[in-house]
């Protein structure tokens, strides 16, 4: 029924559906030319994968949390970009100024924004976001824009390098691998940096095992691969995005804080444009993906959650 119901109406272009109850598929239905190893667009699903991969770097003590970010850029003496520290490059909330579309004050009829131009510049991405001016002080202000998960990737290959790994197959051999995930495919910049703000394609079942790694606390067939507690701080509301009254952006995840889907709302979730989610919901021990094509937009979050009002019908919340 919920699979059903997750593909009406026709409008809302529905690719895949997949639902997994305590780490076993229970459901999932695919559109016309899906099946269960087509890779599809996850668009911002993408920083949640980026998250993932910063973490595993945490696991290995390579970072923390707390510490100012070691972007070269930001090295000069004075420079007051050398505060942002890396929670804040997680929580959205580094300050950093750039033109994004989601800014309350956006004006379409403006310059091309560097959200966007962040995808398309054909430039070194992470050379760019690291040279944008500070707006506000780091951890005042909450944002959705792409210069910060762009930044938590250029941590990434500068970590990867330093380590002597080869950066191109990080994802795979550290993660993907890992959780048997083959379809995952995340795309660079002309220079070779991993575009993990929203370039990457991935199936139904791949974006359901990353769901799970997340359910499980960071932990894969007893191997540790996030630190614990990680889940914990992805899924907690951002604090200056808590002191704008906007409970909703955690640590590169989105959080039902303003109970925008009828699950919990201490659920959790990867989202990209298009309507693509990646929902994680603790208390009842469910993940569930949704992937569509971007003009189903509307009516395929409308779907979502009536599909998803279905399942928190016939899905007992745990013990």
């Amino acid at each position: 029924m919920c699979c059903r119901r997750a593909f009406e109406p026709p409008e809302a272009l529905t690719a895949a559906f997949i639902v997994t109850w305590k780490g076993r598929l229970i459901a999932e239905r695919y559109g016309y030319g899906v099946d269960t190893r087509t890779p599809l667009e996850g668009w911002s699903m993408g920083k949640s994968i980026t998250a993932t991969l910063l973490g595993i770097l945490l696991n290995k003590g390579v970072y923390q949390l707390t510490q100012p970010a070691p972007i070269p850029e930001w090295q000069t003496p004075g420079d007051p970009r050398a505060k942002i520290r890396i929670e804040d490059l997680l929580h959205m909330s580094s300050g950093l100024r750039i033109r994004a579309p989601q800014d309350p004050d956006y004006d379409p009829s403006g310059p091309y924004p560097d959200h966007l131009y962040l995808y398309t510049g054909g430039v070194d991405s992470y050379h760019y976001a690291a040279t944008r001016p500070q707006q506000w002080p780091p951890n005042t202000v909450g944002r959705y824009r792409n210069t910060d998960p762009v930044l938590i990737s250029y941590l990434i290959r500068l970590a990867v390098e330093k380590g002597g790994e080869e950066y191109l197959s990080f994802p795979q051999r550290a993660l993907f691998d890992k959780l048997g995930i083959r379809t995952m495919r995340i795309e660079t910049d002309p220079f070779g940096n991993f575009l993990g703000q929203g370039y990457e394609l991935g199936c139904g079942r791949d974006w359901a095992r990353l769901g799970n790694l997340y359910l499980q606390d960071g932990v894969w067939n007893g191997e540790r691969i996030l630190p614990a507690g990680y889940a914990k701080f992805v899924s907690t509301p951002a604090p200056v995005w808590v002191a704008d009254k906007r409970p909703i952006y955690g640590g590169l995840f989105w959080i039902n804080g303003a109970g925008q889907y009828p699950v919990p709302r201490e659920s959790y979730y990867m989202a990209g444009a298009g309507g693509q989610t990646t929902m994680i919901v603790p208390s009842h021990d469910l993940v569930v993906v949704r992937m569509g094509h971007y003009k189903g937009e509307t009516p395929g979050a409308a779907a979502l959650r009536k599909a998803l009002t279905l399942l928190m019908e016939a899905v007992p919340k745990h013990n």
